[in-house]
């Protein structure tokens, strides 16, 4: 399914949310429309999702079907719609360096950040050199021109803010993510010896799940939460965000299951050695 068909799908479940209030207080469309004071026309077309309503009229409707109580929640969902989904290429068209700074803020007023990632090292725990490799595939898949000095030197925001200690980081990563290798050997080895130092920062909790473990959920695609204001993941084609408290609140949720999964402390560290016995018998191999 493409962006767009998400987000028309988003839109029409939004609708139908709308036209379950409306069936819930029992009203018709000629009642609504007689308490609204909104065309008939128009309730249809926004409960079809043909429409997209404005935050006022969310909250006439709300006010109409007596459910002022799921205001604050429909009108989080009604933002987050729009900018559910933001193309990388429409993202990266300012250049990474500039991506960076803009989320620079964001960064910085959080006060605890959970982190998991399947297949790479969280961006927070990168070193430069494997940052690096993970900026040439980006520009080389999306064919961007970015000096990749300044788009390196832009990502590495990331690891000052955790050096900081001004935010607290709890990351859970599928061990599978320390066998992809990015960059050279060297540049692997230094990111280990990164990771196994800042496993033993105050403010960070590093949990790594296992190869093989019995699993009481799947690995899933990598996010990010903020606090618990913020969503945030990537995919192939686009960037999910969301400020959406209900879809938070399932996050968070997916996100302590697989805290569950995890191993911490010296078995953690443990996790980290083995993959890099394992590159350096490849290297001598």
């Amino acid at each position: 399914m493409s962006e767009q068909d998400q987000l028309r799908s988003a839109r029409q479940a939004f609708g139908q949310r709308l036209r379950g209030l409306r069936l819930v207080a029992e009203l018709n469309g000629r009642q609504l429309s007689a308490r609204s004071g909104m065309r008939g026309s128009k309730i249809s077309r926004i409960e079809l999702g043909r429409q997209n309503p404005t935050e006022d009229d969310i909250r006439v409707w709300c006010h109409a079907c007596g459910a002022e109580d799921q205001l604050p929640e429909l009108i989080a969902a009604h933002r987050q719609i729009d900018e559910m989904w933001e193309e990388h290429r429409q993202a990266m068209r300012a250049g990474l360096k500039q991506q960076s700074e803009r989320v620079k803020p964001l960064y910085e007023r959080t006060r605890l950040i959970r982190a998991y990632e399947p297949q790479t090292v969280p961006g927070f725990l990168q070193t430069p050199g494997y940052t690096r490799a993970v900026i040439e595939d980006v520009s080389r898949f999306h064919d961007l021109t970015d000096d990749i000095d300044q788009a390196v030197e832009g990502r590495l925001n990331r690891l000052r803010i955790l050096e900081s200690g001004m935010c607290g980081f709890s990351f859970v990563i599928e061990a599978g993510a320390l066998y992809a290798q990015r960059g050279s050997v060297a540049v692997m080895l230094e990111q280990f010896d990164y990771i196994d130092h800042a496993a033993r920062f105050a403010n960070v909790a590093l949990g790594i799940i296992p190869l093989g473990r019995l699993r009481t959920i799947w690995p899933g695609e990598g996010f990010y939460v903020y606090d618990e204001s913020l969503v945030r993941s990537e995919h192939w084609t686009g960037g999910y965000r969301t400020k959406r408290p209900s879809e938070i609140a399932t996050y968070l949720r997916i996100f302590m299951l697989l805290q569950s999964q995890a191993v911490y402390g010296e078995a953690a560290r443990a996790e980290v050695a083995a993959a890099r016995r394992l590159l350096q018998s490849r290297e001598i191999a």
